[in-house]
């Protein structure tokens, strides 16, 4: 069993977070969690369309939410971080991820 802060053979980086901050991510990411086991619920009881439809543009805000809160945390963090180590190449990688944000 790896720990914590052990990296995986698929992958090289990781992202060490307080706790306060993983907390906080886990519990948006359980929130949203209840409200798309919600809207299958609707579906499965056969709700109006137009209900499931505001339900989910609820979970997609709460998603763009999560995004923009571990975006912020990322450029704070680890960007700045890799700037000041002079690894530029995180400015690309920053780029490309708003480009899949954006999609």
């Amino acid at each position: 069993m790896m720990s914590d802060k052990e990296v995986c053979g698929c992958c090289s980086r990781i992202t060490e977070r307080s706790e306060e901050e993983r907390k906080k991510l886990i519990h948006r990411l359980n929130r949203i969690e209840g409200q798309v086991r919600g809207i299958r619920g609707m579906v499965e009881k056969d709700a109006y369309c137009a209900d499931i439809l505001v339900q989910s543009a609820a979970v997609n805000a709460a998603v763009n939410a999560f995004n923009k809160e571990l975006l912020a945390s990322h450029i704070r963090g680890c960007v700045a971080r890799d700037i000041r180590e002079g690894k530029d190449e995180v400015i690309d990688e920053l780029v490309a991820t708003l480009q899949k944000l954006m999609k």
